[in-house]
């Protein structure tokens, strides 16, 4: 990385409870469920480090993901911005994450959207710290979202759509992946 790239560090939150996971009738911690034979949170982290941006995985068991982003923002405050990316996106593709930490560039906030859904990593850029820093609660950082005008970035990775919240999720999840090895 050269002095005048900025440094977009990828917030890994992993300190969920699955509550509707396990209510889907699934077993143990969804982030520890397996994949393809793996991990979801390992796929995830999988394609962080293939992306070969800095990350952070914030697994501190906190109370909601608002409380996860204000801890992991205030863990690497010397970032020039973040990407926020929950653990259960296994199929998020590294060039996703590049791309959306590109956009960073001309816009304070990035919302990637596949075939017409908002999905993550979003994107913050510096100036937005001092608010995702003072973060609590559930709702994340929609309010932040919301009030910069976040830049909506068309992309064609499903996997910034693919969440493992239920045990059907897992099943499509794992649909995916078996299409994408035959292909």
């Amino acid at each position: 990385m050269s002095a005048d790239t900025p440094r977009i560090v990828v917030l890994v939150l992993a300190s969920g409870r699955g509550e509707r996971f396990a209510a889907s009738g699934g077993q143990g911690a969804k982030l520890q469920a397996l994949l393809g034979g793996r991990p979801v949170l390992e796929r995830t982290l999988d394609a962080v480090r293939a992306s070969g941006l800095p990350w952070h995985l914030e697994d501190a068991g906190h109370p909601g993901m608002g409380d996860s982003i204000a801890a992991a923002v205030r863990a690497t405050r010397a970032a020039d911005g973040w990407l926020v990316l929950p653990g259960d996106l296994p199929l998020v593709l590294p060039a996703s994450l590049r791309v959306v930490a590109d956009a960073l560039r001309t816009h304070a906030v990035v919302v990637p959207v596949v075939r017409g859904q908002r999905g993550h990593p979003v994107g913050f850029a510096g100036d937005c710290g001092q608010a995702l820093a003072a973060l609590s609660g559930s709702r994340g950082a929609a309010g932040i979202v919301a009030a910069r005008g976040a830049f909506e970035l068309p992309l064609a990775d499903v996997g910034c759509i693919t969440d493992i919240d239920t045990v059907a999720d897992l099943a499509a999840a794992q649909a995916r992946l078996n299409d994408a090895q035959r292909s």
